[in-house]
């Protein structure tokens, strides 16, 4: 690398004309990495120039999805919205110094140079008509026409790069237009801004989505115009879906705080989107601080990554699976609340540590906690026909009658319908599935000790009475 750790200044500059979509988070997530790997800044940039399209609910999923993954930026966010002045002041710089000019040229004057260009078996592009050059005699100006401002591109040579992710990589410039900097309003491009943005905010390393590598040539000729140093630029490949395609909304959620709704950790989706693309040997599972420990751009793939759901739910289960009970409790409690549930009629923390083991998401967590959370409600009549039996009642009648006097600890109660299966020449589920039935009106739970423990020794033999005088 060319700068030193102290220096190295990375950025995320998503557009706000939508949610944050997972390749865009991912993006965020290699510049954020790679700058706390160097203990370097990470600049959170909204380019927000599209005034159409840009939304402040859009600009505000982006920082609720920068947030909820764990990604502050140190310095941020910018606007470019906010910076239109620092743009015009460039802009009538570069037309000074000759490296822009005014282009009075129609859309459809340009579109027939491109026609003409294809005609020939040339690459369509725009033909010059207003390029300065020495002694050259400009067309006569059009009256009433406003003028773009085009860059006056170099037109000998090639410019290329070494990519970070990629390798080497060069264009004939030749083949580079004179891109427009300024619309006919004076506003500035995304090309334009883009780069003004990173001289002026001293980004060092730009890591970015492949599909930008059209435009890398285009912005390291405007920052050798301005005299700019230039950063290092690396092109992450694209994410595909599971049939290989590019991933979208067919494929699922593509909205990042989709996910949280849906029950995803966002230790386990950093996890998981690091892995898309990102390797440290075999390791799979791994935190974030081992991430930024971990983090070098060498380890980035050159193709592109596939979405797995099924990988993700793994990573996720593991990931709650790992989680201290008490946390766990709390992330889970708002989703049971949601459900119509109460998460303080159990020890939340107890119930989570039994039924985490079975969830993949915090939904399917809260799904299950509603065993202990909901109002009770006795077994459907089919139900209990079918499983609350003459004999069931009566294993059940001598389980309470010892339950009366015994310690309500799991191992006491196991203990307890070890005893009630011995002596009645049972099987365990001629006993468990009408206790589970009797006591939460449902067939099935996870261990039925650990059930009956956790709702209590009041609530149980009240239960069990209530079957008993039926």
């Amino acid at each position: 690398m060319t700068a030193t750790p102290a220096t190295i200044r990375t950025r995320f500059a998503p557009s706000p004309t939508g949610f944050l979509h997972l390749g865009g988070a991912r993006t965020a997530l290699f510049a954020w990495a790679f700058a706390r790997h160097h203990n370097g800044v990470f600049v959170l940039r909204i380019e927000d120039t599209d005034v159409e399209r840009s939304t402040p609910e859009a600009v505000q999923a982006i920082l609720d999805s920068m947030d909820w993954l764990g990604m502050q930026p140190d310095e941020g966010p910018f606007y470019q919205m906010q910076r239109m002045d620092r743009y015009r002041e460039v802009i009538a710089q570069m037309l000074r110094d000759g490296t822009a000019y005014y282009c009075y040229s129609s859309p459809e004057e340009v579109e027939a140079m491109r026609e003409a260009a294809r005609a020939r078996g040339a690459k369509p592009r725009y033909d010059g008509t207003w390029r300065p050059e020495p002694g050259k005699t400009l067309p006569p100006v059009p009256a009433g026409r406003q003028p773009v401002v085009r860059f006056k591109s170099p037109q000998d040579g090639a410019t290329g790069w070494n990519d970070m992710v990629k390798g080497p990589i060069s264009f004939d410039n030749a083949e580079l237009d004179d891109l427009i900097i300024a619309r006919p309003d004076g506003t500035p491009t995304y090309n334009f801004c883009v780069v003004v943005d990173d001289w002026d905010m001293g980004i060092t390393h730009v890591l970015r989505g492949d599909d930008h590598v059209n435009n890398t040539p285009r912005q390291i000729n405007i920052l050798r115009a301005l005299g700019a140093e230039l950063p290092e630029y690396g092109h992450v490949p694209m994410i595909l879906g599971p049939d290989g395609e590019k991933l979208s909304k067919r494929h699922g959620a593509v909205n990042v705080m989709e996910y949280d709704a849906q029950g995803y950790l966002p230790e386990a989706m950093v996890n998981y989107l690091a892995r898309l693309g990102w390797s440290h040997g075999n390791d799979e599972l791994f935190t974030r601080e081992q991430l930024v420990q971990w983090f070098d751009t060498r380890n980035l793939s050159k193709s592109a990554s596939q979405w797995d759901p099924k990988k993700l739910n793994w990573v996720n289960a593991h990931y709650i699976k790992q989680m201290d009970d008490a946390e766990l409790a709390a992330r889970v409690a708002p989703r049971i609340q949601r459900r119509g549930g109460n998460p303080a009629a159990v020890d939340l923390a107890a119930a989570v540590a039994l039924l985490k083991d079975r969830a993949e998401t915090l939904e399917q967590l809260a799904e299950a906690a509603l065993l202990f959370c909901k109002p009770y409600q006795p077994a459907p009549a089919e139900l209990a026909e079918q499983h609350l039996t003459p004999p069931a009642r009566e294993a059940l009648a001598d389980f309470a009658q010892r339950a009366r006097g015994a310690d309500w600890t799991k191992d006491a109660i196991s203990a307890l319908i070890k005893t009630v299966l011995a002596e009645r020449g049972l099987k365990m589920p001629q006993l468990a599935i009408p206790l589970r039935v009797a006591v939460v009106g449902q067939t099935q739970t996870p261990a039925v000790d650990a059930v009956l423990a956790l709702i209590g020794k009041d609530t149980v033999l009240q239960r069990l009475d209530a079957v008993a005088a039926a």
